[in-house]
């Protein structure tokens, strides 16, 4: 019969995991049902997240009132789940998979329990029934074995010590004068520390301080007495705040033996034997509200877990904000090497038992070697692991460990799994306050988001980091559309989704809608498009999967869309990317599961969309600006090398300067007449566009005076003329030019002028090397120049190399390369090809300094090969 009910529907959002618990408890404690809410909290909890998480839906929770016991119900409702369609026995799924957890507790610790599907809802119940008890007999509070009781041979004095927010004491009662031998004027004023040892060691107070800004801690510690001597007391410490709110603890102490009068006693049923029931240390701590020292909350976790299970060692570890490691924060009876940030992965094997998402019970580590990395040659040979979790998400691992073999069962995995349920949420609290500490700011985000798109002008990475920068800080998904301009429609550029497996998925599903229309209204509004495909999609793939549409089977592209549908399935919003008075595209923001934005986060996105904005504008502009300049640079160098016959020519050619490919040096071989081919190297003063306007210059009215017929020396002096007509634009040339007559006999005639240029070198057959010219005036400089030209014949082996001042002034510190130390290179190259004395040289002049070069260079080389 039912007795009483109380129902409640929660939405399909994280927190509501916690709200749920929340509820089931208040009401199993109203109903004064005490001895089940505890594993009634645990299977609502897996329950509803099972609901809000993973179905992505609101939960309802039904709790029965009867007068045997209690049922809860926790229904969800998500309309593409396949319904059976005929009866067969419920798979609870592999112990190694996180799904089905639910279902393994209610079969552990559930009287009864089932599973009913319908059309629109999945509905899973247990039923927990009321321990017996003694007719008559009830229980109107914990009692307190006759065991414990002190023995006094006088009245009990409780010392009454407070103490203020800086730790010194304000208050000492005449029972604490009489206890420890101080009148209250020796010790007001002074840090209660100067008086306390910890644990009862003389010089080891730092654990006490910890203890006086909890809100609530009792304990053992010792006192120094006035005559020296360390006197072991039990305290009870109350955290309160005076009437102008300033906080300060009172202190209540009593002598260790006499302890029951202050200890909080196990909260056990009437029925049971207490004295053959131990307390579980983690009674006391966590009906106290979680502290805000993080490393004081896991160091006295994991000795209270030691202690409840009699360990040799215990260790807290927490997860890595990607899940895939686990990092250690706490240890007791471990060597230091195994204390905090160590770290060990959280799938160290196959199986459960290779996995810190599972229980894990191992009766003997020497069996199974680095089974727990972390206990490696500490001695240990039985350990058990449980982990804590907090709304389905792994956050960290609590684990015991005895030096003898075979200490744990699944009794002690579970006992501490229920412990390690009740501390994660305080932990994860603790944990999330000490993040919050270590990133304070409120515009920290904005800071490194600002400092990052400053930091790149390719346009390609700038969506990169906007996507990146909001997944998964503002978003579960987000996708960029960008518009190249005004009469151009939205394009699709970057999907970026927190799960890399659903990328793809995603971005699919995007392209077969309508993108978001670009308003330059700013912040953020909603677009309902994603969701509603996503939900068409799932219920057309649900509906094949069990025949009702046409005919199909369950496969990738089902799982596909399936898994799509879950990612999309919540808010999405829009933020328009404008810069300079222009929508140039969307931010789509997206959530799952029915998941909604926080107002804050909204904001915060607003305003990394304008940073974003004038980054990707920027990016865009400094691409053009590329495009144009690389354009206009190619446009200034040779087309290519003309075929000579029977010489071969080759040439290397390097601009200093971020994205120039032209400098001040240039280079060009032409063909001037039948048998007939002009070749020059030469160097602009200067580097950089300015540089390469001369160059331009000089390449085409080179190659324009030598097909009218005019000699080296007259070429070069009508392009000086040129060159000063250009008045405070002009900059003075280095210039060797020349023309190259190939042989009937297999030599090659060369005419060269070489005007203020280094000088060519020609390399003999037999590894002699020699200039192959004399200096004259360079160009640019004087208006009357007198030129001449010098004749030689390249004989077949030989080889001219000609350069420019960047490979001759190469430095490194106080040495440079020179032309000794080119010839010297130059002398070493007999019986290469002329790419390969290119190649030989370009390698000496790099390896010549460790940093870059600095200026502009050119190599062209000319070689007469050998007969065959």
């Amino acid at each position: 019969m039912i007795t009483a009910r109380a129902a409640a529907t929660f939405d399909p959002v994280a927190r509501s995991v916690a709200t749920a618990r929340a509820f089931v408890r208040d009401t199993l404690q109203g109903w004064g049902y005490t001895d089940v809410v505890d594993d009634a909290v645990v299977l609502t909890s897996e329950l509803v997240t099972n609901a809000v998480i993973h179905a992505g839906t609101a939960a309802d929770v039904l709790c029965l009132r009867t007068e045997d016991g209690v049922r809860v119900e926790i229904a969800d409702h998500y309309p593409e789940r396949e319904i059976p369609l005929q009866p067969a026995a419920l798979d609870l799924g592999s112990l190694d998979s996180e799904n089905g957890r639910g279902l393994l507790l209610c079969a552990a610790l559930a009287s009864r329990w089932g599973v009913e599907y319908s059309p629109t809802r999945k509905h899973v119940w247990f039923q927990l029934d009321l321990p017996d008890r003694p007719v008559g007999v009830r229980s109107a509070g914990p009692l307190l074995p006759v065991g414990l009781l002190p023995v006094t041979d006088e009245r009990v004095r409780v010392a009454v010590v407070q103490v203020d927010s800086e730790g010194a004491v304000a208050a000492w009662n005449d029972d604490a004068a009489y206890l420890f031998g101080y009148t209250a004027d020796q010790v007001i004023g002074k840090q209660l520390t100067d008086f306390t040892a910890w644990p009862q060691t003389p010089g080891t107070s730092t654990g006490i301080a910890d203890a006086l800004r909890l809100s609530r801690w009792e304990g053992s510690y010792g006192i120094r007495g006035a005559d020296g001597r360390t006197i072991p007391v039990y305290g009870s410490h109350l955290r309160v705040r005076d009437p102008q709110g300033e906080p300060s603890t009172v202190c209540l102490l009593v002598r260790d033996y006499e302890r029951a009068v202050l200890q909080t006693p196990v909260r056990a049923p009437v029925s049971d034997t207490a004295e053959s029931r131990k307390t579980d240390p983690f009674e006391v701590f966590i009906g106290s509200p979680a502290p805000d020292d993080l490393d004081g909350l896991l160091q006295r976790t994991v000795e209270r877990a030691r202690d409840m299970l009699d360990a040799d060692a215990a260790f807290l570890l927490l997860a890595t904000d990607d899940e895939t490691e686990l990092e250690v924060r706490a240890t007791t009876g471990l060597p230091s090497a195994r204390q905090r940030f160590a770290r060990v992965p959280v799938e160290a094997g196959t199986g459960r038992y290779g996995s810190a998402r599972m229980p894990a019970v191992h009766e003997d580590l020497d069996a199974v070697p680095g089974a727990v990395p972390l206990l490696g040659n500490t001695g240990m040979r039985s350990v058990v692991t449980v982990p804590l979790k907090v709304e389905g998400r792994l956050t960290g691992s609590l684990g015991v460990a005895a030096e003898a073999a075979g200490r744990y069962s699944n009794e002690e995995a579970l006992r501490l799994q229920f412990a390690a349920d009740r501390i994660a949420l305080a932990v994860e609290s603790a944990r999330l306050g000490e993040l919050e500490r270590l990133r304070r700011g409120s515009l920290s985000f904005l800071v490194e988001a600002s400092d990052l798109l400053a930091g790149t002008l390719d346009r390609d990475q700038t969506l990169a980091l906007m996507a990146q920068m909001t997944v998964p800080t503002l978003a579960t998904w987000c996708a960029v559309y960008t518009i190249a301009d005004p009469a151009s429609d939205p394009e699709l550029s970057y999907v970026l989704h927190e799960d890399e497996e659903r990328i793809d998925g995603l971005k699919s599903l995007l392209t077969r809608i309508s993108p978001p229309e670009p308003v330059r209204t700013p912040g953020a509004r909603l677009w309902a498009a994603p969701a509603q495909a996503a939900h068409e999609a799932a219920l057309r793939t649900s509906m094949r999967s069990i025949g009702i549409g046409d005919a199909g089977g369950l496969g990738s592209t089902t799982r596909t869309t399936l898994a799509t549908a879950a990612a999309v399935g919540g808010e999405t919003v829009v933020l328009p990317l404008v810069a300079r008075n222009r929508v140039i595209g969307m931010l789509t923001l997206g959530k799952p599961s029915d998941d909604h934005f926080r107002q804050e986060i909204l904001e915060l996105a607003e305003d990394l969309s304008r940073r974003a904005a004038l980054a990707l504008d920027n990016a865009r502009l400094y691409s053009e600006r590329t495009a144009i300049s690389q354009s206009l640079q190619r446009s200034l160098l040779p087309p290519g090398l003309p075929a000579v016959p029977n010489v071969e020519v080759d040439v290397i050619y390097r601009a200093a300067g971020e994205g120039n490919e032209v400098g001040g040096d240039f280079y060009d071989v032409f063909p001037i007449r039948d048998g007939a081919y002009g070749f020059a190297i030469g160097d602009v003063c200067g580097t950089g566009p300015e540089a390469a306007a001369v160059t331009g210059l000089a390449r085409h009215a080179l190659r324009l005076l030598a097909r009218e017929g005019f000699a080296g020396p007259a070429v070069l002096e009508r392009l000086n003329a040129a060159i000063l007509d250009e008045g405070a634009r002009s900059r003075f040339l280095t210039l060797l030019y020349g023309e190259l007559w190939p042989q009937e006999d297999g030599s090659a005639l060369l005419k060269v002028v070489c005007a203020g240029h280094p000088l060519p070198l020609r390399l003999r057959q037999d590894g002699s090397v020699e200039p192959a010219a004399d200096p004259q005036p360079l160009l640019g400089v004087m208006e009357d120049l007198e030129l001449y030209e010098q004749e030689f014949t390249l004989e077949p082996g030989d080889v001219l190399l000609c350069v420019t001042d960047g490979v001759t002034e190469r430095r490194e510190g106080t040495r440079m390369l020179g032309d000794d130390g080119l010839a010297d290179v130059l002398a070493h190259c007999t019986g290469l090809t002329a790419g390969a004395v290119a190649a030989r040289i370009l390698r000496a002049v790099e390896r010549f300094a460790a940093e870059p070069p600095s200026d502009d260079m050119a190599i062209l080389t000319m070689r007469v090969p050998e007969p065959q």
